[in-house]
């Protein structure tokens, strides 16, 4: 969603690079693309204005601070202002579910914002936190509203409380509560009616809903693509039910982002989640820091690391582990490093993730390869083989590689480009699990400088320099590098 916005900052930085000082010109000149960058991707103008003057009284004639260049100083300051306009650090940020069981917790919003696809993926969520969550339906207005989420409690294996239509949404909710006590749920989360347009209805039916049940948190669930809207929709909400808490949905798409950047600095109310995709597990806490990182291009490692932990299966792991340092790692073992990567989510949204990937993806070549869903290629093409070739692909010959190509709907080159990429890994993994080797090499220095997250920040540590795989070699060139390459494809072709 911030691709457009991180790729001016990054250019804005760019060019304050190469100066010993900061002077009140650079420092205008550096706010003013700053201040046309936020209106393009739809930020509040009021929010603007406010955040380039803090920035700018805290930037002009500052001195360079140790190693860090003009640049980067500014990029420090762009990055802890924009935090803050994202509500800072803290537990502001973070669901109040303190009281007595059950805690209530009352979604409002307007129709087609996906409140009731975010009712199941909070259930879902507070479920792994070890809640018990009870479902509401509580939308007597909606066709289908009541069934759609007694679909996904099916789905999800967790109960939802319902009542026929015609029945009043506000006494369902406090039958709803009732029902959660006999039941021992910790949660109840209320999935309210919604509106094509904010209506006095509406808004009394909330209100009267509020006052019965007193919730202890009240959500509106936002579509973040509406822009300036939701932060209209959001003061609306907050001035007759008081909010406690909002959700984005669909950060996942193409729209500019403006509205993540005003809400909070506008309502004062906290984003506590975003929805960043379709699936069930596709809702993520909100945090002001790890977002301001992605906008920046600084990546976002953490989330990354719990994304794995959540899709990595401990036990699988582990015994892939015990195979590598055994030597042994086949196309079956390739096959689940790919579903469990699958598992984490688009590999797009992975990426972005990584500091320094809005460089590369501006390269042509790589929004290719990101097009569709390319790891499910991958995945025919293994299934396609049988399991002798794949617990010994070295056994792949013309003929099988033909009929894999023929099974998979793919063609003989895209097989040779696979097995060519899983022999690269496989000798990359072997190396890693020997600790000999050039690979081995660059994980003792990635460690040694204490992980290698990209530098641009105070207090991060600089990214390591690349050595050179080639184990020292000078880099073939001229008739040396031909007649290297020849020789590889005469291997190539006497394996075939």
């Amino acid at each position: 969603m911030f691709e457009s916005l991180s790729k001016r900052l990054e250019g804005i930085f760019s060019g304050l690079s190469g100066k010993g000082k900061l002077t009140e010109a650079d420092v205008n000149e550096a706010m003013r693309e700053v201040r046309l960058a936020l209106l393009e991707a739809d930020v509040n103008l009021r929010v603007v204005r406010q955040f380039v003057e803090r920035v700018r009284a805290k930037a002009i004639g500052a001195e360079v601070l140790g190693s860090f260049s003009p640049a980067q100083q500014v990029l420090q300051i762009v990055h802890e202002e924009l935090i803050d306009m994202l509500g800072g650090e803290g537990s502001q940020n973070r669901l109040d579910l303190g009281g007595p069981p059950p805690n209530v917790i009352m979604l409002v919003g307007l129709q087609g914002s996906g409140k009731t696809t975010t009712a199941a993926k909070l259930a879902n969520y507070l479920r792994k936190e070890g809640q018990r969550p009870l479902l509401v339906a509580a939308d007597m207005y909606r066709p289908a509203a009541v069934r759609q989420l007694q679909t996904l409690g099916k789905q999800l294996s967790i109960p939802v409380y319902a009542e026929p239509m015609g029945a009043n949404p506000v006494d369902i909710c406090v039958h709803a509560v009732d029902y959660a006590r006999e039941q021992a749920a910790s949660v109840v989360i209320l999935d309210t009616a919604g509106r094509l347009n904010i209506d006095e209805q509406m808004m009394q039916e909330v209100i009267a809903i509020r006052k019965r049940v007193q919730p202890r948190e009240v959500l509106l669930v936002a579509d973040a693509m509406t822009g300036q809207e939701a932060v209209r929709v959001a003061s609306d909400f907050n001035q007759a039910v008081a909010l406690t808490g909002m959700i984005l949905t669909k950060m996942d798409g193409d729209a500019r982002g403006g509205a993540a950047l005003s809400i909070r600095a506008v309502t004062g109310v906290p984003i506590k989640f975003l929805g960043v995709g379709e699936k069930t597990d596709a809702l993520e806490p909100f945090y002001p820091d790890r977002l301001a990182s992605r906008i920046l291009g600084m990546g976002d490692v953490l989330t990354l690391i719990e994304r794995a932990q959540e899709a990595i299966d401990q036990q699988e792991a582990l015994q892939t582990q015990a195979r590598l340092q055994q030597g042994q790692f086949d196309l079956e073992d390739f096959l689940k490093a790919m579903r469990q990567l699958k598992r984490m989510g688009p590999l797009r949204s992975i990426l972005e993730m990584l500091p320094g990937f809005n460089k590369l993806a501006a390269l042509p070549e790589m929004d290719e390869a990101l097009e569709g869903d390319p790891l499910k290629h991958v995945e025919a093409i293994i299934l396609s083989m049988t399991p002798e070739e794949r617990r010994n692909p070295d056994i792949i010959n013309g003929s099988r590689r033909r009929r894999i190509a023929s099974g998979s709907g793919t063609s003989v080159q895209e097989i040779n480009q696979l097995l060519a990429q899983f022999n690269e890994t496989r000798a990359m993994l072997r190396q890693l699990a020997s600790g000999k080797g050039p690979w081995a090499r660059l994980l003792r220095q990635y460690a040694s400088d204490g992980g290698g997250m990209a530098a641009g920040l105070p207090g991060m540590p600089a990214a390591p320099s690349l050595p050179r795989l080639n184990s020292g070699e000078p880099k073939k060139t001229g008739k040396a590098a031909r007649k290297e390459r020849k020789k590889q494809k005469a291997k190539q072709k006497k394996r075939r």
